[in-house]
């Protein structure tokens, strides 16, 4: 008899489409300061079709951080997603 093995479902907070977590990009904000996840405190998801859309993306940063500067999080965002490639 096969094992059935459980993938994680996380959702996106810019689309709330769900997908497995480890096809999606986990960060947190901290002070209203976008970083990736370090481990500590609350974390959120993005899938890659949403990090390549800046218009949904950046209302929902601005929700999830509690910040009214775009430009500072679009510019931290693709800081962080350069570094990781």
């Amino acid at each position: 008899m096969a094992k059935n093995s459980h993938q994680i479902v996380r959702m996106c907070i810019s689309c709330r489409g769900r997908n497995i977590q480890n096809d999606m990009k986990r960060f947190q904000c901290i002070d209203g300061l976008l970083k990736t996840f370090d481990g500590n405190g609350r974390a959120f998801y993005l899938c890659d079709s949403c990090l390549n859309d800046d218009k949904k993306l950046l209302k929902a940063l601005m929700r999830q951080c509690k910040s009214g500067d775009k430009e500072k999080l679009m510019n931290k965002l693709k800081e962080i997603i350069t570094d990781d490639r």
